[in-house]
């Protein structure tokens, strides 16, 4: 009685007996559609979307109900997908399919929020093949893959922990541009202790760095690390560039120290960002001083990292220093480029260094003659 008399006091009174008949003949069992009928309906939009709201926790009488009210007009979306929402909260699957073929039958389409309930509902009880496979018919149904049905899926992968799924799906939001609903989501799942696997974790940490989140992904790093990851020689690949190319030089060495505390000899690719790092910030003589630390502790450095560095000195005046490493690169080996070269010995002459101008161009010509 307390639900009727809101009712009234929403709808009126016509509501409020179309809903006291429709309890009545569905609690006890009658022909309902025979009733309603002798009731002479003026059936539209407004009514049929109110009497399944105030039903709906009567799937079967509720899709009794619209099944007869179609036959006196023509439903729009709202009513269809408020009985769709009734049906898939009462696991009525297959009906719920058979009203949405309906729906497409009258061109109409899904709205993102209800098909964003259907994915959220799938996962609640643990459906996620069927919570997937709404999100990739979203298109087919008329909806687009909007941030909302994205956190959706995300949510239903999340309820049966399938968190290398979720994660990459979290990669997928990110090449679709949904930067900062990605970022929500990767906060949420670390916070509730949601921990990737190691390959996952790499391929996120790379996609976000490609959007240049950087701070953002260091501090994913260090959350997920409390929470147990435990890095790989790929982790710091990707990381110590991104770090060190946004001026982070600390972090980068940071990082770089635990790579080292894990056994990881450091290769090139990983102490020479931040060497150019060092260079951009005019920190020349830590960059050489840390140069010549790695070529002890590290992998030896290959032409690639020597030609960076001959690059930044020539670009910060260091001539002097770029004419050693130039020696010094041919002394192991590897053959410098020509434009080092030619950028060595015009700083040297400009500078006044006629005589190590003169001998770099002569070491310039003995290589091309061997």
């Amino acid at each position: 009685m307390l639900r009727s008399a809101q009712l009234l006091h929403k709808y009126g009174n016509r509501s409020q007996n179309i809903l006291c008949s429709f309890r009545t003949l569905t609690s006890a069992n009658s022909l309902q559609e025979r009733t309603l009928n002798r009731m002479n309906l003026s059936v539209n939009s407004e009514l049929v979307f109110r009497i399944l709201r105030s039903c709906s926790n009567s799937p079967t009488e509720s899709l009794r109900f619209f099944s007869w009210a179609r036959s006196h007009y023509t439903p729009t979306s709202v009513e269809f997908e408020e009985l769709v929402k009734i049906l898939i909260l009462h696991r009525k699957y297959e009906s719920m399919w058979k009203t949405i073929q309906q729906m497409q039958k009258q061109q109409l389409s899904l709205s993102c929020d209800t098909l964003s309930f259907m994915i959220e509902e799938y996962g609640k009880n643990g459906l996620i093949d069927q919570a997937v496979e709404v999100f990739n018919k979203s298109t087919n149904l008329g909806c687009k893959q909007t941030v909302s049905v994205y956190n959706s899926l995300l949510f239903a992968l999340c309820e049966v922990k399938m968190f290398h799924g979720a994660y990459a799906l979290i990669r997928r939001m990110i090449r679709k541009g949904y930067l900062e609903s990605a970022k929500k989501m990767v906060r949420r799942m670390t916070k509730e202790g949601f921990v990737p696997d190691i390959a996952t974790f790499n391929s996120l940490a790379e996609t976000i760095c490609k959007t240049e989140e950087i701070d953002f992904c260091i501090d994913m790093y260090h959350s997920v690390c409390k929470l147990g990851l435990c890095p790989d020689i790929n982790t710091y690949k990707i990381l110590i560039p991104a770090a060190s190319k946004v001026g982070r030089i600390d972090e980068a060495f940071r990082l770089l120290n635990n790579s080292i505390e894990q056994g990881y000899k450091p290769f090139p690719s990983l102490y020479a960002p931040i060497i150019k790092g060092l260079c951009r910030k005019g920190q020349f003589d830590d960059a050489f001083s840390f140069f010549g630390e790695m070529k002890i502790k590290g992998h030896a450095p290959n032409r690639p990292v020597y030609t960076m560095l001959i690059t930044m000195c020539g670009r910060g005046g260091r001539f002097v220093e770029a004419a050693n490493y130039l020696v010094e690169m041919t002394e192991l080996g590897l053959a410098p480029i020509s434009r080092c070269f030619d950028m060595v010995t015009d700083g040297l002459k400009n500078c006044g260094k006629h005589d190590l101008a003169k001998r770099i161009e002569q070491l310039e010509v003995s290589l091309r003659h061997v």
